[in-house]
């Protein structure tokens, strides 16, 4: 529904910007409820923040949108920082479930990696991790995708190691 016009261009009510809110779950903006917000923009980051880190150029194609690959590279760093506190040393990832990208990341964009231990085998952790986009000009803090990870620990030859109990 076209709102008031800004230079020119139709301003949807949708497209308005939210301010930032700091949440007592955690330390982090998110977007003020609105009865138009999707369910994307109204849920909070499930986890713990694990890795941060800025888009830049170099990681974008030239539309300016951050290759999926590099974000799932993200993911794939936060998790094994995750799960190599929890296994006390070196582990590698064994699998990636399924993964569907939301939302773009765009240059300029800080992407908040969250991640959740979801179980702990004899030799593997499965993480759940979602990837979060702080946006540069708005400060909105957006869902761009979310899966699973199982990491496997190894030890000092490279082979699978039983995860020490917590």
């Amino acid at each position: 529904m076209p709102g008031r016009s800004v230079s020119g261009h139709q301003v949807c009510r949708d497209c308005r910007q939210y301010q930032t809110r700091l949440t007592s779950r955690a330390a982090y903006p998110t977007m003020e409820p609105d009865n138009n917000m999707t369910d994307t923009a109204k849920s909070v980051p499930a986890g713990e923040l694990t890795l941060r880190t800025l888009a830049m150029p170099a990681d974008a194609n030239p539309a300016g949108d951050i290759f999926g690959g590099w974000v799932m590279a993200q993911m794939d760093l936060a998790s094994g920082i995750r799960a190599a506190e929890r296994a006390h040393g070196r582990v590698v990832t064994a699998a990636v479930k399924e993964m569907a990208f939301e939302l773009p990341v765009k240059i300029g964009d800080t992407l908040n990696i969250y991640t959740q231990i979801a179980k702990v085998g004899r030799t593997s952790i499965t993480l759940t991790v979602e990837a979060w986009a702080q946006r540069a000009r708005h400060r909105a803090l957006e869902k761009v995708t979310a899966g699973t990870f199982i990491m496997v620990a190894l030890d000092e030859d490279g082979k699978p190691k039983p995860v020490p109990g917590e």
